[in-house]
C-alpha cells in the first residue's frame, strides 16, 4: 500500500473509479428499473458532479480513476448487475443493491477525503468532500429505503 502522495492519489483514483460505476449504474439502472417511484434519474445529476469534482481535485496529483482490485471488483459486478436488470424484478433488486453499496463506498471515501484535507489545510477540498459526504449519504439512505420497499414488494409478489 502507498504513503504519503502516493496514497492521496490512490485515494482519488479509488474515489474516481467508484463515481464512474454509480455514474454508469445509476444511467443503465434508471433506464430498467421495474419500481417508477425510485428515482435514481435524480440523483443522476448529483452523482455526475461528484464525479466532476472529483476528476478536477484528482487531477494536480495524477488520478484519473484508475480501476484497482476494490473499485475493479465492485464496477464489474455493478455492470454485470445493471445490465441484467431489466430482465426481471430480482435482477433490478440485485442492481439496486449493488447501487448502494457503491454508495455506501464512496461515503467511506469521501469522509477519508475530508479528513486528508484538513490535515492539509485545502479548504476547497474540504468544502467539496464535506458536501460530496452529505449527498452521498441522502442518497444511499433514500436507496436504502427504496430498496426495503423493493424488498416488500418481491416477497408479497
Amino acid at each position: 500500500m502507498p504513503s504519503g502522495t502516493e496514497f492521496i492519489k490512490h485515494e482519488f483514483d479509488e474515489a474516481i473509479a467508484i463515481q464512474q460505476s454509480i455514474v454508469q449504474s445509476g444511467k443503465t439502472l434508471s433506464a430498467s428499473h421495474p419500481v417508477a417511484a425510485v428515482k435514481l434519474s435524480a440523483d443522476l445529476k448529483v452523482d455526475q458532479q461528484h464525479l466532476t469534482k472529483l476528476q478536477k481535485f484528482g487531477e494536480p496529483c495524477g488520478a484519473t480513476g484508475k480501476r484497482e482490485e476494490v473499485a475493479e471488483a465492485l464496477g464489474s459486478l455493478a455492470d454485470e448487475t445493471a445490465q441484467k436488470a431489466g430482465s426481471d424484478e430480482s435482477e433490478a433488486y440485485e442492481a439496486h443493491a449493488v447501487l448502494l453499496n457503491l454508495k455506501r463506498k464512496q461515503q467511506d471515501s469521501a469522509d477519508a477525503m475530508v479528513k486528508i484535507a484538513r490535515d492539509r489545510k485545502e479548504t476547497d477540498l474540504r468544502d467539496a468532500a464535506t458536501q460530496m459526504k452529505r449527498e452521498i449519504k441522502s442518497s444511499a439512505d433514500g436507496l436504502a429505503k427504496s430498496l426495503a420497499d423493493f424488498a416488500v414488494r418481491i416477497a408479497a409478489a
